[in-house]
């Protein structure tokens, strides 16, 4: 099964465009490195909740949309080493986050069950 790392973050609507870019330059880095697929999405229909949400949980502000995103390695150790070159690669470091990177949360996932690729 394939290992996946995956982020929320809360991005300014009027940087959608901006926010796009981004995440294809940084897809062309992932897939370089061992990634089998990068997803994006862009939040239509994220309602708030009584005691938790998509926006307290990025501390999302009321002009900024909820983005939820994924990329996929075939396993663990792919994605530890491509993360491994994220943080060494100097390309990376000038990338410009249209987005507050520091309220942005991320995990990594073991795919457990995986139905209607």
């Amino acid at each position: 099964m394939t290992y996946v790392q995956g982020f929320i973050a809360a991005v300014p609507a009027a940087n959608k465009e901006a926010y796009l870019a981004h995440a294809r330059e940084a897809a062309g880095y992932f897939m370089k490195w061992g990634a089998t697929r990068c997803v994006e999405n862009w939040g239509d229909e994220v309602p708030k909740g009584e005691l938790t949400d998509f926006q307290r949980a990025v501390l999302a502000k009321d002009d900024e949309v909820i983005v939820f995103s994924w990329v996929e390695y075939p396993d663990k150790a792919t994605c530890d080493a491509a993360s491994e070159k994220m943080m060494s690669d100097p390309d990376m470091a000038k990338m410009q986050m249209p987005f507050d990177g520091a309220r942005m949360i991320y995990g990594g996932f073991d795919t457990i069950f995986d139905q209607g690729k």
